[in-house]
């Protein structure tokens, strides 16, 4: 049995000879492909030694993560435990790795003394010798969370569900719909590896179901080792080209979602990218909001990721009540899995969201920050941890700084509309509306039916505001009221509207639903005052409020 399969691109068999020859030393066996004899079938000895190593290293560098081959072994390795990454030069990694703890030896010459290397030697050690990594530190600000223990799983951090695209069918029986067929997948594919909540699986891995009967969904699902199936089929419906795609859920064959696509066919080249990336956005938000509901139900036994996917549920209702809830489930995550960066970074981001809501604490703020930091040093280049950290950052006094971190997050994923919701929501803060509003819209395209929508809404409603387009930000806040009638901070914003439409009876009536509900005038201040901390208007905007409540009774 081999101990390591190397993993690279040959153009960077000179980097890949110094990883070999530096494992031999150490007494491994080593297997890569230079090894090949004449004549030896090279699938079948390359499937044979991957699935018999006991660590799999794959060298990432700007050209193997664009390898089909690299990205199919990490993939088996990962789905084996068998993978042990690590980067040798700066790359943007495939997205389903980007939560693996990957070593950085960008600098690595062969040095045996070298720290990093020393340390990724034993990592390399401990899984050829399946022996047990060292205990976790625990973290260094104490929380009030649930024990390891509780879980079931202690350290598990977990991933985002997994999914495969199987080859689109042409139903128009014409050629060159079929060409366009088989171009769908691949842009798909390459499309939700830019999202942050699935990851999905090359299309070498179902390339060579194209022709196959895909009766047993069950099977195939166990076969390529995921959650969900996505298929899909292309038309000619009149002067339209319609794309129909269908999720199913493999264990069951279970189709759970199923959505159209119509382009112009006289536009279709202008409009084909915008096409794959409403249908890779759709199926993102859907298979989250699956694997919410699914992570809501399990009473204990879960992993860092699911409990995440549990903090972030409370965005459906968001008042203090929900708010706690988050924090507690981001700080179980934290519990689960110590080193995981997301956990950290959600953690950071729940408490600020109290925060938000909540009087100045400096020292709330030193403890967000530092939480915020933690999550940085695991994983800064990961896009929802920037996106995170950044809103923590927003949310607790320092919108300029968090601005920086939630549009790294945007250039990193652009198909993920919560980080377009965030950051649009960081440049509101600085004054930059018109920003904001473009992120916010592009969130509303890229998340259709999201429990997020009443504050993709309220973001909009901002933004017209800070435009003085008045009528616009009216119907923006209605449809976020539509959507969650029982917030008052909505309820405050639709006031201060009606007032600049003269509409002064309109803006009592909702202050004093947002009294009803418990919302008095220093929490209607300072919210409003955190939110918009750059308002050439901020003074007006607020002698507007207070004369509302003025006008007002207490509990009316």
């Amino acid at each position: 049995m081999t101990d390591i399969f190397l993993s690279y691109n040959r153009e960077d068999q000179m980097r890949a000879k110094l990883f070999a020859a530096a494992f031999e030393a150490q007494g491994f066996k080593v297997w890569w492909d230079v090894g090949l004899r004449t004549g030896e079938a090279y699938d079948q000895v390359t499937e044979k030694a991957l699935k018999t190593a006991k660590a799999v290293v794959v060298l990432w560098s700007k050209k193997s993560v664009e390898s089909r081959w690299v990205r199919a072994e990490a993939t088996l390795a990962d789905r084996n435990k068998t993978l042990v990454p690590c980067m040798i030069e700066p790359c943007e990694r495939p997205i389903m790795f980007e939560l693996t703890q990957t070593a950085e030896l960008s600098h690595w010459t062969g040095d045996a003394t070298d720290r990093a290397w020393v340390a990724f030697l034993e990592d390399v050690k401990r899984l050829v010798s399946k022996e047990p990594a060292p205990a976790a530190e625990a973290p260094a600000t104490p929380l009030a969370a649930p024990t390891v223990q509780e879980t079931l799983k202690p350290g598990q951090s977990g991933s985002a569900p997994s999914l495969a695209v199987l080859p689109f069918t042409n139903r128009s029986s014409l050629p060159e719909d079929e060409v366009f067929a088989e171009g769908m997948v691949e842009d798909v594919i390459s499309a939700l590896s830019q999202a942050v909540n699935v990851r999905v699986l090359g299309s070498t891995a179902t390339a060579m179901l194209k022709r196959a009967a895909l009766t047993d969904v069950a099977a195939l699902g166990r076969q390529l080792g995921v959650r969900y199936l996505l298929e899909g089929n292309v038309r000619r419906v009149g002067a339209n080209l319609r794309v129909t795609t269908q999720l199913l859920e493999a264990e069951t064959g279970t189709a759970i979602w199923t959505a159209k696509f119509d382009r112009p066919l006289s536009e279709l080249a202008e409009l084909q990218e915008e096409l794959v990336t409403d249908i890779a956005a759709s199926l993102d938000v859907e298979v989250y909001s699956q694997e919410m509901e699914r992570a809501l139900k399990k009473p204990a036994d879960i992993t860092a990721w699911e409990a995440v996917a549990r903090s972030m549920s409370v965005y459906r209702e968001y008042d203090s009540a929900a708010l706690q809830r988050g924090i507690q489930e981001a700080a179980r995550a934290v519990a689960i899995a110590p080193d995981y960066a997301p956990g950290h970074a959600n953690l950071a981001a729940a408490l600020s969201d109290a925060y938000l809501f909540s009087p100045d604490n400096p020292a709330e703020v030193q403890r967000i920050r530092a939480i915020a930091k933690r999550a940085l040093d695991l994983a800064p280049d990961d896009a929802p941890v920037l996106c995170w950290v950044g809103e923590a950052l927003c949310f607790t006094g320092s919108p300029e700084e968090g601005e920086r971190y939630t549009r790294r997050a945007v250039r990193k994923a652009p198909g993920s509309g919560f980080l377009h919701l965030i950051h649009g929501a960081a440049c509101a803060m600085l004054n930059r509306h018109a920003e904001s509003l473009s992120h916010c819209n592009t969130a509303e395209r890229l998340m259709p039916g999201s429990y997020l929508m009443w504050a993709i809404k309220y973001g909009q409603a901002r933004a017209y505001t800070g435009l003085e387009r008045w009528a616009e930000a009216n119907s923006a806040i209605d449809e976020s009221l539509d959507l969650y009638p029982a917030h008052p901070p909505l309820h405050v914003l639709k006031a201060h509207i009606s007032m600049q439409l003269g509409r002064d009876t309109d803006a009592r009536r909702h202050i004093e639903t947002a009294r009803k509900a418990g919302w008095n005038l220093t929490q209607a201040e300072r919210l409003w005052r955190r939110n918009e901390p750059n308002s050439p208007t901020l003074e007006a905007d607020i002698a507007t409020i207070q004369a509302l409540y003025g006008e007002t009774e207490p509990g009316a």
